[in-house]
C-alpha cells in the first residue's frame, strides 16, 4: 500500500458505527480501489470529513448519513489517495487537473492562459499538494480537501488564496487603498520620476546574483540539469519527462523542489553574509527586510542574467537519455 498508515484520531471511528453499508456504498461510487485505496482508508476519510463537519458535536444517524451521502466521493478518494503517496493516483490528477490549474491561475492572476508566470504559479502548487513524509506521517495539503466541495472549486480557493499571500508579501505594511489611488492617478514613467531610487539597490543585487551563483554551483548535475531543460533549452515537462524517464507530473514536482530549495539557499547565504578574501572586505549578512528587498528588485528590469550561471554549467549535464532520475 502506497504511503504510510495513520491511525484514526481518536473518537473517530464512532462516527461510523452501524454504517457499514453506507460506507461500502460510497467506496463503490468513489472508485477508490483503482488506485489500489482500501475501503479502511476509504473510511478514514469519510471520518475525518464528518469530524470536520460535526467538530464538538455527536450528529444524529439521519443527519450523519444525509452528510455523508451528498459528499463528492470520488473528488475525496481521489485527493486521499495523492495524499497517501499513490503515484497512479497522482498521475491521474495530473492528467485530469492540469489544464483546468493552468486556466485558474491565468484568471486569478490576470493575465494571459499561456502566460510563464501564471503556469510557473500553477505548477508551484504541486509539491505543496504531493507532500512529504514527516515522523508523524505523510503531510500533504491534500488532507484539508474533506470532499464538500468539488475538487476543482477547492482547488482554484487554494490557488486564490496562496496569491494573495504572495500579493500580501510583496506589499508587506504598505496600504493597499494609497498604493491603488497612485497606480489610477500615476503612469508608470511619471510614478518612477517620484519615486527616490534607493542608493543601495545596485549592491542588493550584486549580493542576490552572487548568492545565486553559490546556490546553483552547489545543485547536484540532475537538478541543475531540470532548470537548464525547463528555462534555457525550454524544453515542456513532457519532454524532459521523456528523456529522464519520469512522468510530467514528478518532473514538475522536482522542479518546484529546486526552485524552493534555491530560494532556501539564496536566504541563507543572503544572511550569513562573507568573511574577507582576496582584499575584498567582509560582507556582513543582511537582515529580513534587506533580502525581501534583494527579491523584490530583482523582480523589476534586473539586468542579470540567469541563463549565464546555466549556460556555464559543464557540458555533458544537458537531458540525455541515458541520465538515471533521482529520488
Amino acid at each position: 500500500m502506497p504511503g504510510r498508515s495513520t491511525e484514526a484520531p481518536s473518537g473517530l471511528s464512532r462516527q461510523l458505527d452501524g454504517r457499514a453499508s453506507l460506507v461500502e456504498e460510497l467506496y463503490a461510487q468513489s472508485h477508490a480501489a483503482r488506485w489500489g485505496f482500501s475501503l479502511e482508508r476509504f473510511a478514514l476519510s469519510l471520518e475525518r470529513s464528518a469530524a470536520k463537519r460535526f467538530v464538538g458535536e455527536s450528529a444524529p444517524r439521519q443527519k450523519l448519513e444525509e452528510y455523508l451521502s451528498s459528499l463528492h466521493v470520488e473528488d475525496l478518494a481521489l485527493a486521499a489517495a495523492c495524499a497517501a503517496g499513490c503515484e497512479s493516483a497522482w498521475e491521474h490528477f495530473f492528467a485530469t487537473y492540469r489544464q483546468y490549474l493552468y486556466s485558474a491561475a491565468a484568471a486569478i492572476t490576470r493575465r494571459p492562459a499561456n502566460d510563464p508566470y501564471a503556469r510557473e504559479f500553477a505548477d508551484s502548487l504541486y509539491a505543496t499538494l504531493y507532500g512529504r513524509e514527516t515522523a508523524i506521517g505523510r503531510v500533504s495539503l491534500f488532507n484539508h480537501f474533506h470532499g464538500r466541495s468539488k475538487l476543482s472549486t477547492w482547488l482554484r480557493a487554494v490557488l486564490a488564496q496562496r496569491y494573495i499571500d504572495i500579493l500580501r508579501q510583496e506589499k508587506r505594511l504598505e496600504s493597499l487603498e494609497d498604493e491603488e489611488v497612485t497606480e489610477k492617478v500615476l503612469l508608470p514613467k511619471q510614478k518612477a520620476d517620484c519615486e527616490p531610487a534607493d542608493p543601495n539597490r545596485a549592491r542588493y543585487l550584486c549580493f542576490l546574483a552572487a548568492a545565486l551563483r553559490q546556490a546553483i554551483a552547489s545543485l547536484n548535475s540532475l537538478d541543475r540539469t531540470r532548470l537548464i531543460s525547463y528555462y534555457l533549452k525550454d524544453l515542456t515537462l513532457a519532454e524532459i519527462g521523456k528523456a529522464m524517464n519520469e512522468h510530467e507530473a514528478t518532473v514538475s514536482r522536482k522542479l518546484e523542489r529546486v526552485r524552493q530549495e534555491l530560494k532556501e539557499k539564496v536566504i541563507a547565504i543572503l544572511k550569513s553574509g562573507c568573511m574577507a578574501k582576496n582584499g575584498l572586505e567582509a560582507q556582513p549578512g543582511l537582515d529580513d527586510a534587506q533580502i525581501q528587498l534583494c527579491f523584490e528588485y530583482a523582480t523589476e528590469a534586473w539586468p542579470f542574467d540567469f541563463s549565464h550561471l546555466l549556460e556555464a554549467i559543464p557540458p555533458g549535464s544537458g537531458v540525455s537519455k541515458s541520465l538515471t532520475p533521482d529520488g
